[in-house]
């Protein structure tokens, strides 16, 4: 036997496979080494069954082959044939001359011999006549069984098989039909899909619905309270003044010394009123019984009201009416805590019993007296928040790659409590002013300083309590409102804080940026329409205040407002100014009443020069006092701006050209003037830009040697290296956290994206229902077109598998990042964890990980109905999904979305095509080890084989070594499928963090 499978792995020289023998060779050629045959040896030989390396003589009584053996040609030697063949005595047929059912033929020149039994045993390619026929099964070698009716018998079964309920099996059926089973899931799932297609948003919808009912609630029990409140205010100051001139008009009536005045002050109504005016006072002790029994007498001839019966209540009992607090007025206003965890109700209400409070003390500080303003600045329950003062000092910032000026000489400072407006015109640095003092400048040189509040430390170390809200309103479009501020406050805010403090503060912002009507109403995105552009913008600025920053950093938030969103804006910062809150924030030529909202202004010229840096009221004087005066009905802003640019040319006899004012204003604060611009303030324009050395006499030569081509290409390469290693450096810049404030940690963030990206899934659930379609549709299209083949255990068809099931699980995994790109950068630019955005988006595409093997295999499967079961093909293919997610995820940070778009359709052909092609070369074993779909379809194939015994075994043996496969491989092959996945999956987190933009 040995001997009989050890020639399959020589070379043949002939068409006798078998190399000659003791028995069998040119000088000897007995009956029984004809294919058929078979001899026996010698009763007296002795033969040692353990020495497989001796042949022994057989060439005595030589007989056709036994039924159930197979004799080969040339090895006079009798074998048994394997389970699951059929190995009948074969029959001449005179026709063809063929021993059938097999295909030799006799030995010519020997009429008396006769056909024998099987002759051999190999693949099926090359034996199919010894393997029991597909419909058929074969209990033994030598019987062969029709299979019945609800039974199917495949090729080379030794026993019939039933089949499923549902699924026809016709007699001497080779397979079962399954298609009813796969039909019957196609019209469930796509039963479901649709039911999700319509009814996705339902599930959020009804949830934030009933939040609505109990926030509306609270805000209707607030105002009803501040309504009963102001009320009862307004009677009790009407009671107060009745009660004070009926006690004056009954002094005047009954007092006997009408000239005396009385000192006193009159108690009326637990309040101590003094009068200005001389009240006559009585002279005797009867006379005072007498107004007091008068008094008492006109009271019980009038019934109180009911007003003043309520009123009576609330003075009696001040803590009954909840929301606030009479005995002490609405300023010491405060709720008690219940103990335990509070319901939305009692959360919703106090945060908005907080904000009827907050309004009513606003308009209570209008009228404020200085005392009143002394009183409220002393407040110890207006809750402060910690202050940073910026102040820089020759600031500036010159462009590594060209030696250009960006910002020069910028000196001056900003305020904590206070609003400062950068503007000047295009060109200006204003954007690069604010990202110098944010420490978002990259690729530049800085020189100069910026101290936070008197010290030299790093604006980073101070990033949980600094907001910055970037000119693009980059917002979640399919979150609403209310869910984008939410997740910000959440992540960004103490953990120190109550819930209902959390409430509060989101509750607050949304107030006053009147985002009340849209707080439900999604963001929107290109594709889909949402709320209005201003109201982005607010959202946009929302982002940043829900976090409770002491520094807040605005770059152009009113471009594309109008003037009635650009003020309502501005009340919200001023409202955050009152808290202590340091306002930086570029402005376009803002109309004069928001110009006037402004406490400071810093006014840049072309160049980055500062023209004016200081109070806003004071602006107009000192530009009076350089001969430049503002024209009657010409807004202050616009036409300082129209200076700057060149427009408007100053009135008056000073004579000012714009190019002079940053001299002017140097000079005027007695700041230090650049050498190059004492020298030539005609060309200041020019010498703005361009870097001149301190003893350079020539400036207008400066930067006008040539340069090579060769050189410039040189220095982008250096320049373009430079920036890139800055960005690395910002990007894993780590600096010692110099605040208080306590934010949540990674893990409690990860639970954080988890809601957040499963209600994002939720509304693309629909996109999701049209992959699962497409899913269905490629299972089924393949299924039907593509066979499992015995020969090849499948291979085929698990090709195409691969190859469908990587292209479409690749293009769906690249929305995960490729849209968020923007989103992320600004989230991670404040602070929140990467890896637990990076972790929540793996964990909730796990969904898709899971689901969609199956929705293929729910088509593909039952169409082709192969030997290995279900769960070993889920299996592989779950492998195969989470590795390709991964790929897709690196694909889609490294690159641009059309990019990586290309790539995904590329590389599950190009690797497929690697995979599968012969392994000649150790270099194409190599890079075929390489490449994920041989792994994958290594596991498919080897999950099939395995099914395959018996007769299939010289087949399987032969298909696998050519392939390159092993059958005991499989759980190599998924846990190198699961390790391709997880190191994509590294390398993917790690681009993002290095490619990120903050």
């Amino acid at each position: 036997m040995k001997f009989y499978l050890n020639s399959f792995f020589e070379n043949p020289g002939s068409e006798n496979y078998l190399k000659p023998n003791k028995n069998c060779n040119l000088t000897s050629w007995v009956s029984g080494c004809e294919p058929g045959w078979a001899c026996s040896v010698n009763s007296n030989q002795q033969v040692n069954l353990n020495d497989a390396k001796v042949i022994p003589a057989r060439t005595l009584n030589c007989q056709a082959c036994c039924e159930g053996f197979f004799c080969p040609d040339g090895i006079t030697c009798m074998i048994p044939c394997p389970l699951g063949s059929y190995c009948p005595l074969a029959k001449l047929n005179k026709t063809t001359g063929v021993c059938e059912p097999y295909l030799y033929q006799l030995p010519p020149g020997q009429p008396n011999h006769t056909c024998g039994g099987a002759n051999i045993w190999a693949d099926v390619g090359s034996s199919s006549e010894l393997f029991c026929s597909a419909g058929s099964f074969c209990p033994t070698t030598t019987r062969r069984n029709t299979c019945s009716s609800g039974n199917y018998c495949r090729m080379g079964s030794t026993s019939e098989k039933s089949c499923f309920k549902l699924s026809s099996c016709n007699p001497n059926s080779a397979k079962q039909n399954m298609q009813a089973y796969g039909i019957m899931l196609l019209a469930a799932l796509s039963t479901l899909l649709l039911i999700i297609y319509n009814c996705s948003d339902q599930v959020l919808t009804t949830r934030e619905r009933r939040l609505a009912k109990s926030r509306e609630a609270a805000a209707r029990s607030a105002r009803e309270t501040a309504t009963a409140r102001q009320k009862w205010k307004t009677a009790k100051d009407a009671a107060k003044k009745h009660a004070s001139g009926l006690q004056a008009h009954l002094s005047r009536t009954f007092s006997r010394k009408k000239d005396f005045t009385h000192p006193e002050k009159l108690k009326i109504l637990d309040q101590v009123k003094s009068d200005d005016d001389p009240i006559q006072h009585p002279s005797t002790s009867g006379s005072v019984a007498f107004l007091s029994s008068r008094v008492t007498s006109v009271e019980k001839k009038t019934e109180p009201s009911d007003l003043l019966r309520i009123m009576q209540e609330i003075e009696d009992d001040p803590d009954g009416c909840q929301g606030f607090n009479v005995g002490t007025g609405d300023k010491n206003m405060n709720i008690p805590v219940p103990k335990g965890k509070q319901t939305h109700t009692q959360i919703f209400s106090y945060a908005y019993s907080q904000l009827e409070k907050e309004k009513a003390q606003q308009e209570d500080n209008e009228k404020l007296t200085f005392s009143g303003i002394v009183k409220l600045a002393t407040n110890a329950e207006i809750r402060k928040r910690p202050l940073l003062e910026i102040s820089f000092k020759n600031l500036t910032l010159t462009l590594k790659a060209k030696n250009k000026h960006l910002l020069r000489c910028v000196t001056g400072e900003i305020k904590p409590g206070r609003i400062t407006a950068v503007m000047g015109p295009s060109g200006a640095g204003k954007t690069t002013f604010l990202s110098a003092v944010a420490g978002k400048a990259i690729g530049c040189k800085m020189t100069g300083l910026i101290l936070i509040n008197g010290k030299n430390e790093s604006i980073h170390s101070y990033k949980k309590i600094v907001g910055f809200v970037p000119q693009d309103d980059v917002v979640h479009g399919n979150l609403t409102v209310e869910e984008n501020l939410w997740f910000s406050a959440k992540c960004r805010l103490s953990t120190d804080l109550s819930e209902r403090d959390k409430v509060l503060v989101v509750e607050r912002v949304i107030e006053f940026l009147g985002l009340q009507t849209v707080r439900s109403s999604l963001v929107g995105t290109v594709e889909k329409r949402g709320i209005s552009g201003g109201q982005r913008k607010r959202v946009n600025v929302g982002l940043e205040m829900v976090m409770e920053p002491s520094l807040l950093i605005l770059d152009e938030p009113t471009s594309g407002l109008d003037s009635a969103s650009s003020l309502q804006l501005l009340r919200a910062l001023r409202r955050e100014a009152l808290e202590g809150v340091n306002i930086c924030m570029v402005v376009h030529q803002p109309s004069y009443a928001l110009f006037k909202m402004f406490d400071d202004l810093i006014l840049l010229a072309k160049g980055g020069l500062t023209v004016y840096q200081g109070p806003v009221k004071k602006v107009e004087e000192y530009f009076t006092g350089l001969g430049i005066n503002i024209p009657e009905r010409v807004n202050p802003p616009d036409h300082f701006i129209d200076i700057l640019e060149g427009i408007v040319v100053p009135a008056g006899s000073s004579r000012v050209s714009y190019k002079d004012l940053p001299v002017r204003w140097m000079l005027h604060n007695l700041y230090s003037v650049p050498l190059d611009m004492q020298q030539n303030n005609a060309a200041l324009s020019r010498s703005s830009m361009d870097v001149i050395p301190a003893n350079e006499t020539n400036p207008s030569g400066a930067g006008m040697e040539d340069h090579s081509f060769a050189r410039e290409i040189w220095q982008g390469m250096k320049s373009n290296v430079v920036l890139q290693r800055d960005k690395l450096h910002l990007n894993f810049l780590r600096s010692k956290d110099l605040t208080n404030r306590r934010t949540p940690g990674a893990f409690q963030q990860y639970r954080y994206f988890l809601g957040r990206v499963g209600k994002q899934r939720l509304r693309e659930a629909r996109i999701l229902a049209m992959d699962y379609l497409i899913l269905l549709l490629a299972g089924a299209c393949l299924g039907s077109l593509v066979k499992v083949k015995d020969q090849s255990f499948g291979a085929d068809a698990y090709t195409y598998t691969i190859i469908a099931v990587s292209l479409l699980c690749k293009i769906a995994a690249l929305r995960s990042f490729s849209l968020d790109k923007l989103h992320y950068w600004r989230e991670s630019a404040s602070g929140i964890s990467s890896l637990a955005y990076f972790l929540s988006k793996d964990t909730i595409d796990h969904f898709n990980t899971v689901i969609k093997p199956a929705v293929y295999l729910s088509m593909f499967y039952f169409f082709t109905n192969p030997r290995s079961s279900f769960a070993d093909n889920y299996i592989v293919l779950f492998c195969l999904v989470y590795c390709v997610t991964g790929i897709a995820y690196s694909l889609a940070i490294v690159f641009e979305p059309g990019t990586a778009q290309l790539c995904s359709v590329l590389l599950p052909v190009v690797l497929t095509l690697i995979a599968t092609q012969p392994k000649d070369s150790e270099f194409m074993k190599i890079l075929a080890n390489l490449c994920y779909p041989k792994w994958a379809l290594e596991a498919f194939v080897t999950a099939n084989a395995e099914r395959y015994y018996g007769v299939w075994l010289i087949t399987r043996c032969g298909s696998l070594l050519k392939s390159g496969y092993n059958v005991h491989d499989w759980h190599l092959c998924i846990a190198i499928l699961v390790s391709i996945g997880l190191v994509c999956r590294v390398i993917a987190f790690i681009c993002m963090l290095i490619f990120q933009k903050k």
